[in-house]
């Protein structure tokens, strides 16, 4: 059931386009997520609060239309804002209690408590909790609400580990209870790591990003490689190109974090800082597999030698932790996890 119908929407600020008219529709049981910039977001909130015009566009939730003078909850969205509204004097439970009287819910309050990990600090005051743990009563307050479309600002940025984990399943249990979600933020190892379909949208127009199934698309690349371009990727090149404006910066391969791919260009990471690459994917991946890099992901080569940690959130989705100043997450696909498993050795 089509749940968020957004018709022709676009926004411009001053003499500046945001970005240009889109359309996208979100279905119950759907997980959509939007990567884009903090002042596309913000707009696209401002949005859905009402507080902004839409102009020519549309925004429908079960058909029926969003407008200025709308209130959202009124048409039962719920937004789970990065900087949440909750009542830090008060504990946890009480917290949930008032909103549950608030939104005249009918949602098990010890229910909410379990699935976001807040049991044992459910008579603690929200002040004495860590930024996490606050994280997660931001989103036991949007589950308390049970509204049909559920709109996340953000959700995982600067969190723990254990919190990502959580809002994961929360994830998955809204998919299951067949809810509308979308997800805003502006990374996209989150937006991988969340959804199945991840747009980017920017000034020029929303895209889709593609998340195949490696083991068939290794397969297709393979059969599509020319005789001639497979002969000439054999040969041991030393160090990696990338190109900053005008000049050409080579760098050793241990030097390299790992490598992201976006619209088509390769990035390489080295201690933050990205630099755009001459080469694709598959010619790096050719080229790094000897120095101990391994493809974990379409969109993502890791150097494993700067690997700490891999994590599994749930039984399908994992991430590789570097051992860097940032503590940079990576996703790993499924088909990756395995193939990694054999490499160590593990079974």
């Amino acid at each position: 059931m089509e749940v968020l119908s957004i018709q022709n929407l676009e926004r411009q600020e001053k003499d500046a386009l945001l970005f240009p008219a889109f359309d996208l529709k979100v279905y119950s049981g759907e997980i959509i997520a939007i990567h884009s910039n903090l002042n596309i977001r913000m707009a696209l909130l401002q949005m859905f609060l009402g507080k902004a015009p839409l102009g020519k566009g549309e925004i429908l939730v079960k058909g029926e239309k969003l407008d200025k003078n709308s209130h959202f909850s009124s048409f039962h969205i719920g937004i789970s804002f990065f900087e949440q509204a909750v009542y830090h004097r008060l504990s946890v439970k009480d917290n949930l209690k008032f909103f549950s009287q608030v939104y005249s819910s009918s949602q098990s309050i010890e229910e909410v408590l379990n699935l976001t990990q807040l049991n044992p600090y459910k008579n603690s005051p929200v002040q004495k909790l860590s930024f996490s743990e606050k994280r997660r009563v931001h989103f036991a307050k949007i589950l308390i609400e049970n509204p049909i479309l559920y709109i996340f600002e953000e959700p995982d940025l600067n969190v723990d580990l254990e919190t990502k984990r959580v809002f994961l399943n929360v994830l998955e249990y809204l998919a299951e209870q067949g809810k509308a979600v979308l997800i805003l933020t502006g990374n996209m190892e989150s937006a991988i790591t969340m959804s199945k379909s991840v747009y980017r949208l920017n000034d020029e127009g929303i895209h889709l990003v593609e998340i195949k199934d490696e083991s068939a698309s290794t397969v297709e690349e393979e059969e599509t490689v020319p005789e001639d371009e497979k002969t000439t990727m054999t040969v041991n090149i030393n160090k990696i190109p990338t190109k900053v404006n005008d000049k050409i910066i080579l760098f050793d391969p241990p030097e390299i974090d790992y490598i992201e791919s976006n619209d088509g260009q390769s990035n390489v990471f080295i201690k933050g800082e990205a630099f755009p690459s001459t080469f694709t994917m598959n010619e790096l991946e050719e080229r790094l597999m000897p120095f101990g890099f391994f493809r974990c992901h379409r969109s993502y080569i890791v150097n494993l030698q700067k690997v700490r940690e891999v994590i599994t959130w749930t039984r399908n989705s994992f991430s590789l932790v570097l051992d860097d100043a940032k503590k940079s997450t990576i996703p790993l696909s499924k088909t990756k996890m395995a193939q990694l498993k054999e490499m160590l050795g593990l079974k």
